[in-house]
């Protein structure tokens, strides 16, 4: 499984952004699809990334972090193969790169519990 995501860009605070996740696979359906992020400086540092929100693949729903469940939407279209991470009030810690991931783990939140990895796209909010 391939993943892409894209949408990131430069905003400033209070601002809305929305990133896109696009899946190449034959069983998206199957697929839990989260957001991570990472920001400055951290990969350097060791850090693991951040979790920030999932969509999972069936009634189980969405999950976020408590840093963004107030602000942030996740949301996923099958027949699109695709994931979207809508970002609201956005806040200048929140500038990272943001990834997204696959797993079939639901509510996984560790990123050692997903073997497939998007590149990232970088968010920069400015205040």
């Amino acid at each position: 499984v391939q993943l892409q995501a894209s949408g990131g860009g430069l905003v400033q605070a209070g601002d809305s952004l929305k990133l896109s996740c696009t899946v190449t696979t034959d069983i998206f359906r199957m697929y839990v699809i989260a957001w991570f992020r990472q920001a400055p400086g951290k990969e350097r540092e060791g850090e693991e990334r951040e979790f920030v929100a999932g969509v999972n693949w069936g009634p189980r729903g969405t999950y976020y972090s408590d840093s963004v469940k107030d602000r942030f939407i996740v949301s996923r279209d099958n027949t699109k193969n695709t994931a979207w991470l809508q970002m609201n009030s956005l806040k200048p810690e929140d500038t990272a790169v943001y990834y997204c991931a696959a797993t079939h783990y639901a509510d996984a939140r560790r990123p050692q519990d997903f073997p497939s990895w998007g590149q990232g796209t970088q968010v920069t909010v400015s205040s």
